[in-house]
């Protein structure tokens, strides 16, 4: 096991939050498939993670009922309608964009329905791998805003100024226009120009309720 991920079991015991190793993707899914009951509604954020591990296509094989706006086709109303019916589904799973060393998780969010659905809902399982360790909060806050964001403004087709076909910034009042750079320029991030991704944040530090909050760490990398 990675020391790190050993540290941070440790740190989330005093916090209330569950913590768990698995060595790889196979074992992850076996392990979330252990942690939710047959039966059981499962609500999904949009997540890179989950998705490479499939882990949708094997519960609904198992039984359990999928809450998901993944799904293809859906308008937009529709999918606001299956983002808040998630949230209240019998066990809810997400990804964090990057978790401090410290033991803080970071999530950022667009709509608000992922912040809402770890915040509150009854049972909350969260699997992220190695990679979005970092050494303190403001690594992943850093992390977060500038990797994780714009790659996933890139994987939706966004339109930001940190991932846009043609961005025009103003510095000193001279126009300069820059591409797929990345880089995040928050203060022009704005509507209706932009479809900002960075709308809410959450830094979760410790959890109330014991056993709510359940997070799986992966040996490998996953997601951004």
């Amino acid at each position: 096991m990675d020391k790190r991920v050993g540290h941070l079991i440790k740190v989330w015991q005093k916090r209330n939050i569950l913590g768990f190793y698995c060595e790889n993707k196979e074992k992850a899914q076996e392990k979330i498939l252990e942690l939710i009951v047959p039966n059981a509604s499962i609500g999904f954020s949009g997540s890179l993670t989950l998705e490479e591990l499939n882990i949708a296509k094997l519960l609904e094989e198992r039984g359990n009922k999928v809450i998901s706006h993944a799904k293809a086709g859906l308008s937009r109303e529709e999918s606001l309608i299956i983002r808040r019916q998630a949230t209240q589904a019998d066990y809810y799973l997400a990804s964090a964009n990057a978790i401090s060393e410290t033991g803080e998780l970071v999530f950022f969010s667009a709509y608000g329905n992922r912040i809402t659905g770890i915040s509150y809902a009854d049972e909350v399982i969260l699997v992220c791998g190695i990679n979005k360790i970092t050494a303190n909060l403001a690594q992943a806050l850093k992390r977060a805003r500038e990797y994780a964001v714009p790659l996933n403004c890139k994987r939706l087709n966004w339109n930001t100024p940190c991932f846009s076909r043609s961005t025009i910034f103003y510095s000193g009042g001279i126009p300069i226009v820059s591409g797929k750079d990345g880089i995040c320029r928050k203060e022009i991030c704005l509507f209706p120009e932009y479809k900002r991704m960075c709308c809410q944040i959450l830094i979760i530090e410790a959890e109330i309720s014991p056993d709510r909050l359940k997070v799986i760490m992966v040996g490998e990398p996953l997601g951004f």
